[in-house]
């Protein structure tokens, strides 16, 4: 069998096989069973056609086999994808820049262990600062990925790194008397750029944001509208030159009064930059007076890139945690 397998891997195709079996003849049948032969009749037939397919087919099922196993054995030695461990303010402060490197932990909001549920502020005039927005689920209506689904909002995968957190937001905040908040946002780091993919593969980049927010209504949801920018500004120059504030008017392959008027065109010729408006819900879960800080959950409703105006903008739900102290 050795000797088979030994010819075998020398051989080409099955035809010089056949072509060794019709030419090979031994005579005596000691020799036949060292070589892997049997005899048919008064000569002896070359049966290394066989063992080499056989041998074949032992070969691919082996590697089935270790190819799985080596599988197996990856998933069980590979460390389990676990969120890091949330800190509070405090604790984030004592952390240095090398600490936290690498972590995913500068990605995320402080957790508060103190304090009270719901909101304990009394009534007056606050400011707001260290506002942080940390999404943990981003959805995109679309239409469903099975024939006759109705159009929701599907779940999506991050195509970018942990860079999507809010955070310094600062502004103002009132607490009137009879319990209802209101606050505007002024400045901080309010703005980033987010893309994420449907389950059909199609990919959808978005300004998570909430510039110039405004908004009033109970602890339980301070709801208010804010603006969106443009995911490109206005300089931004497509490949064909064209752009909203400089660059072409029109690709310089289709030339105005030509085909680059048509009205099927415009909205890749004429750029736009002009913003939108999203809405967010705000929901105070926890706050402690004596550090002025407050948790909860908040909800947002935006449109995605619309590619300076020439594709139709996606609403965008994004959910998550939010922390903030006042003063």
């Amino acid at each position: 069998m050795a000797s088979a397998v030994s010819a075998s891997a020398s051989l080409k195709p099955a035809a010089s096989l056949v072509t060794l079996k019709e030419s090979v003849s031994l005579k005596t049948p000691a020799a036949a069973k060292a070589f892997g032969l049997k005899s048919l009749g008064g000569r002896i037939s070359c049966s290394l056609e066989e063992d080499a397919r056989a041998f074949a087919t032992k070969f691919a099922e082996a590697g089935k086999v270790a190819a799985v196993s080596l599988a197996a054995a990856a998933l069980v030695t590979l460390p389990a994808d676990a969120a890091p461990k949330r800190l509070t303010f405090d604790e984030l402060q004592s952390n240095t820049y090398m600490d936290l490197k690498g972590t995913g932990i500068a990605n995320q909001c402080p957790k508060l262990d103190t304090g009270v549920e719901g909101f304990a502020f009394p009534a007056g005039q606050y400011r707001y600062k260290k506002l942080c927005l940390e999404p943990t689920s981003f959805t995109v209506k679309s239409e469903s990925p099975f024939k006759g689904g109705e159009e929701s909002f599907q779940k999506t995968k991050l195509m970018t790194r942990l860079t999507y957190t809010l955070y310094e937001i600062e502004g103002q905040l009132s607490v009137a008397k009879d319990g209802t908040v209101s606050l505007t946002e002024e400045d901080g780091i309010d703005y980033a750029a987010v893309t994420v993919q449907l389950p059909g593969g199609e990919r959808v980049p978005f300004l998570f944001t909430i510039k110039e927010l405004a908004a009033s209504g109970t602890p339980d949801a301070i709801t208010g509208d804010f603006l969106v920018p443009s995911y490109r500004g206005s300089s931004f120059l497509d490949p064909r030159g064209r752009g909203a504030s400089q660059g072409y008017e029109n690709a310089i392959s289709l030339p105005a009064g030509g085909a680059g008027d048509d009205e099927e065109l415009e909205k890749e010729n004429i750029k736009n930059a002009a913003s939108s408006s999203g809405t967010i819900t705000l929901s105070v879960a926890k706050s402690d007076v004596s550090t002025g800080e407050i948790v909860g959950i908040f909800t947002s409703l935006q449109p995605s890139d619309t590619d300076l105006g020439a594709k139709v903008p996606k609403d965008v739900k994004i959910e998550g945690i939010w922390y903030a102290q006042l003063e």
